[in-house]
């Protein structure tokens, strides 16, 4: 239980790293705002933490959609006074070749990838800055810095969040913390929106050994643990059995 709670807001939280990273902050003490577009399944979430002893409340959330996420941010201050953390998790992968040409899918990534951390954080940083400090925990994936085939779209999403938050560190001056937290192959329903066949069948063997999302969740409490001196730059956590 840690002695300096914190507000945290987590975005995808309704399933795999965020549903993961709730429980696991809400346990230590945090006090959570919950995002996602399923609503039953995170206020199932909400009830399971607050009937544990934990904080939770929710808000519908599309990423993709500036406003949303500004209103998600707002009323996550407007419940508890500021918001501290801000977990960037909403992701999609819909994997396929190039050559497929399934351009709606390559929209849908950029969407939600890219803008949507971009939107995550154009909703909190003045509010950070206002209140004297914060900490972004992006999550990109061990895709931000390799390349595989039928991947591409996706893993130059993760660079780009990658990329965006090497940014947001060099440009802060101290007192706004920043985070890229990138897993490998983790149990979740991520590879669930592929639609291209030999895409779809390829994943069940990538991903015949994987983390447990509650890993990766202990690694994003991990950075938030820190004291406000130390920045976890980079996390990046791997099967300890597989080489991808």
């Amino acid at each position: 239980m840690t002695d300096t709670p914190k507000v945290v807001a987590v975005t995808g939280a309704s399933s795999g790293i965020g549903e993961a990273t709730a429980r696991r902050l809400a346990t230590d003490g945090h006090r959570l705002f919950l995002g996602a577009r399923r609503t039953d399944r995170l206020d199932a979430l909400t009830r399971e933490i607050t009937a544990a002893g934990g904080t939770a409340a929710f808000r519908r959330l599309d990423v993709t959609d500036a406003a949303d996420v500004r209103a998600f941010v707002s009323a996550a201050r407007e419940r508890y006074g500021r918001v501290d953390v801000v977990v960037n998790n909403a992701g999609v992968m819909p994997l396929s070749p190039l050559e497929a040409l399934k351009v709606d899918e390559w929209d849908r990534m950029i969407d939600v990838n890219v803008r949507g951390v971009l939107h995550g954080i154009a909703a909190a940083l003045p509010a950070m800055r206002a209140q004297g400090g914060g900490h972004f925990v992006n999550i990109a994936s061990v895709g931000a810095y390799e390349v595989s085939p039928t991947a591409a779209v996706y893993c130059a999403t993760k660079f780009a969040v990658r990329a965006i938050s090497e940014g947001l560190r060099q440009e802060s001056t101290g007192n706004i913390r920043v985070t890229l937290l990138s897993p490998g192959v983790t149990e979740s329903g991520l590879a669930d929106s592929i639609s291209d066949p030999a895409a779809r069948e390829a994943m069940k063997t990538y991903r015949a050994v994987a983390l447990p999302a509650s890993a990766v969740a202990g690694a994003i409490a991990y950075a938030v643990s820190q004291p406000p001196e130390v920045d976890v730059n980079e996390i990046v956590v791997r099967p300890a059995a597989s080489a991808q």
